[in-house]
């Protein structure tokens, strides 16, 4: 059973799923932008009993307090401190996008609470020539509305990819239904979130698994092969006729990447 929890670091309030089971391996993982915790209810369920995916609501999403500073360096120092709360660590550390990002600086900065990564399509440059827009822009788009529908007709008149990863992160509040983000706020964290980030990719040495689909703006064929020859004890798995949401373009295919890296890895 899964179990929706608050936790208070730094004076902010964050929440979070475990999906269990307690006496599973510790996962932590970590959304990209526009994402939420609960989003890793597949990989709860595809990783237990024998694992235990532990999912944070990064600040400014789901049910975290909003609001900034969004700096790079601030996810990565909630995520630590997260971890030390918990009591947890090394652990192996699952990001999408962002939250690749945000975890593979977390190994090489905290390299005591990291035993291995697994990356979903997260890059180690963010804007600049090699790669795409790095900044969708929502600074338009509504916080609330009174349907879902409304919702749904603004990420699909955008022409957001994958929408439904958008909808499935929706949820209604007594007030209407919102996205779990505010609009300013992703803005603001996208834009910080734009540099070179070679030097945290290159910058620690467990285990790691680069997922990479070839379809992906945000990671170039290109690049993911340059970060996975540059770094040891890296693997890239791609998936050619996937976009940057692997985790909906071909599920069953991430998922047997994501158990077939992790039987490699030795027990705690």
């Amino acid at each position: 059973m899964s179990a929706e929890l608050d936790v208070l670091l730094d004076g902010r309030r964050f929440g979070y799923v475990d999906f269990g089971p307690q006496a599973g391996v510790p996962v932590l993982a970590l959304h990209g932008h526009f994402g939420r915790g609960r989003m890793f209810g597949f990989l709860g369920k595809a990783l237990a009993p024998e694992y235990r995916v532990i999912a944070l609501d990064q600040r400014g999403h789901g049910r975290t307090e909003a609001g900034a500073p969004f700096d790079p360096d601030n996810y990565v120092a909630d995520a630590a401190a997260f971890l030390r709360h918990l009591g947890l660590g090394p652990v192996v550390v699952y990001g999408h996008s962002m939250g690749g990002i945000v975890a593979y600086r977390l190994a090489a900065r905290y390299p005591g609470l990291v035993r291995a990564l697994v990356l979903e399509d997260a890059a180690a440059v963010v804007g600049g020539p090699e790669v795409g827009p790095p900044v969708l822009d929502v600074s338009g788009w509504p916080r609330r509305a009174a349907r879902r529908e409304e919702l749904a007709a603004v990420v699909t008149g955008f022409g957001a990819p994958v929408a439904d990863y958008f909808l499935d992160n929706t949820e209604f509040d007594g007030n209407g239904w919102c996205f779990p983000f505010d609009p300013a706020d992703m803005m603001a964290s996208q834009r910080d979130l734009i540099g070179d980030w070679w030097p945290d990719w290159l910058g620690s040495d467990c285990p790691a698994l680069l997922i990479h689909g070839g379809l992906s703006t945000v990671l170039p064929t290109a690049l993911a092969r340059a970060m996975a020859a540059r770094r040891p004890a890296t693997t890239l798995v791609e998936f050619p006729a996937c976009g940057h949401f692997v985790h909906y373009d071909d599920r069953p295919g991430l998922l047997t990447a994501t158990r077939d890296f992790l039987a490699t890895l030795p027990r705690p």
